[in-house]
């Protein structure tokens, strides 16, 4: 792994542009050593206690750039685990670049992305897991999300990683104890126990798989695709829940030809709410392309709102759904939603499908409180027995399937009465994949990919 610790980085930590207060961050050996070399209340930095706020003035030569206030943290207790300093100046861009100017200057280098956190982790003040969880606070934009990110960053997943990795251990223990003895031909641990410890292992494993649906659609918010056949109102739907005109909405059939995407909160749940052209034969390639890219939102879609004008016979309404079916697999949610029930010719009669059902008139507004509660309590049952780790990160479940693939070879070993250095390789590997979740192994090439997505100055 490449040695981090020899130099000294800096970085603006605050967002892009003007605003009252800005946030420059420094961390290194010397980052107090160059900070001293541009204030002007020397004698006091150095006798300031970490962690107090220290007034004073940034220089240019004798000029004064501006008035700052100046914290600094000593090694190891700090966010990096080394000597750290922060640089709270006016908001001005113009101040802001000076100031990096004169630490470069002074010997400090512009952080990459995410290099502070990186910097934490190879120092050991977080592992990887709860690295990944700063950048999911940061860009986290619900409750539920937040409570998420930061029940990771306490080591929510780390201490299930630990339970887990203790008991692979014993396992290996004992396989490899035999190993020892072989000669005597024993057997520490009967193996009907093993297979049971190793279902129990699995079992935790699919707990945490299973999370993953919720844990993602709360990070990245559920998508919500709006379907239906030309003319049904579907546009309407959209702007209706948006609660304004995103879409044209038209009497001509076929006037939504590409797919229109926007985020909805509902009860602190972000819902991602995709417009589709309407599903329909169509000789217009322009129409076509849009009836394609229709079908591919829906196939990437977790809800699927199919929009059916409520004057719709049953036959009508049981080819639409017949022809549909083709179209998805049964993961996906269908809500059946009956729209213009105030152009209605009749009383509305009452059908049977096998999905869940609701009467609206998107263009008044009526029922969509209902469809609302639908929504989000689609979200509510994929929490329904689950844990208190909810699992949000794709590259954890790319690990736990790896982990579990190597237990189910460990288990197929058992089961054919391979000896138990066969079964001993395989709980090994799992235990390296669990390594790979907090960092306890890793490669230059999977942080560079993980610590690439931080913004600068984290």
């Amino acid at each position: 792994m490449k040695n981090f610790f020899d130099n000294t980085i800096c970085a603006i930590s605050s967002p892009p542009g003007v605003g009252a207060i800005s946030l420059i961050r420094l961390t290194g050996e010397k980052s107090h050593e160059i900070a001293e070399n541009i204030i002007s209340s020397k004698e006091k930095f150095k006798n300031i206690k970490a962690k107090k706020l220290l007034f004073t003035k940034i220089l240019t030569g004798k000029d004064i750039l501006d008035e700052v206030l100046i914290v600094k943290f000593d090694a190891p207790n700090s966010y990096t685990g080394e000597n750290m300093l922060e640089i709270y100046c006016h908001g001005s861009e113009f101040i802001q670049q000076e100031i990096l100017h004169l630490l470069i200057k002074n010997g400090a280098e512009i952080a990459l992305p995410g290099e502070f956190t990186k910097r934490a982790f190879i120092n050991g003040k977080m592992d990887l897991s709860q690295s990944e969880a700063v950048a999911d606070i940061i860009s986290s934009n619900s409750l539920e999300a937040h409570r998420i990110a930061v029940n990771q960053l306490k080591g929510g997943i780390s201490k299930e990683i630990a339970i887990l990795r203790e008991q692979m251990i014993e396992l290996i223990s004992l396989m490899e104890l035999e190993l020892d003895f072989s000669e005597e031909d024993l057997e520490f641990a009967d193996r009907s126990s093993i297979l049971q410890i190793i279902e129990e292992i699995k079992s935790k494993i699919d707990l945490l798989i299973n999370s993953f649906k919720y844990g993602n659609a709360v990070k990245n918010g559920v998508p919500v695709a709006i379907i239906g056949e030309p003319n049904t109102g579907k546009s309407t739907l959209l702007n209706a829940l948006l609660k304004e005109d995103r879409a044209i909405v038209s009497e001509i059939p076929g006037t939504t030809r590409d797919t229109i995407e926007e985020e909805i909160f509902i009860d602190g749940i972000r819902f991602r709410i995709i417009d589709t052209a309407g599903l329909r034969e169509s000789k217009n390639i322009i129409e076509e392309i849009g009836i394609k890219r229709s079908l591919e939102k829906i196939n990437l879609s977790q809800v699927i709102l199919l929009v059916i004008d409520a004057n719709s016979s049953k036959n009508q309404i049981d080819k639409i759904i017949q022809e549909l079916e083709k179209e998805i697999d049964e993961s996906k949610k269908m809500i059946l939603v009956f729209n213009k029930i105030d152009l209605l010719k009749n009383e509305f009669e009452e059908m049977d499908f096998p999905y869940e059902s609701i009467n609206i008139s998107a263009k008044h507004g009526e029922n969509l409180d209902l469809l609302y509660n639908l929504l989000t309590s689609y979200v509510k049952t994929l929490k329904t027995g689950l844990g208190d780790v909810i699992l949000t990160n794709s590259r954890h479940i790319e690990v736990f399937h790896k982990i579990n693939f190597a237990l189910d070879n460990a288990n197929e070993a058992l089961k054919i009465g391979l000896s138990s250095d066969f079964v001993s390789q395989d709980l090994r590997e799992a235990m390296h994949y669990l390594g790979e979740i907090t960092g306890q192994v890793s490669n230059e090439e999977v942080l560079g990919a993980i610590f690439s997505k931080f913004c600068i100055g984290k």
